[in-house]
């Protein structure tokens, strides 16, 4: 799995309209971004480094582990795995979308 396939299974999952009615950005270190614009019709989905409403930033393996269900959203954000700056709201309605 790598930050292509990733971007691409996200974009699927958005689809035209995910409902997210916001901007968030995934910062995944060194690996690159994902941008998800859900404001937009059709919503759209890049590796464009843009502000957002919310960001969510945690490393690579931690963001594969959540994805596969081997991490917990609640406990990585407790330990400190995953950071979210902005509207914390936003970020929760954007667990569903990462799930593989």
């Amino acid at each position: 799995m790598d930050l292509n396939a990733v971007t691409d299974h996200i974009r699927s999952a958005v689809g035209d309209n995910s409902g997210l009615g916001k901007t968030v950005k995934l910062d995944l270190g060194d690996v690159g971004k994902i941008f998800i614009d859900g404001a937009s019709v059709p919503n759209s989905v890049s590796n464009d480094d843009k502000p957002a409403d919310a960001t969510v930033s945690m490393k690579w393996d931690d963001f594969v582990a959540l994805s596969e269900g081997k991490l917990d959203p609640m406990m990585a954000f407790m330990q400190g795995k995953l950071k979210i700056a902005g509207d914390m709201m936003i970020a929760q309605k954007l667990a569903p979308l990462l799930k593989r």
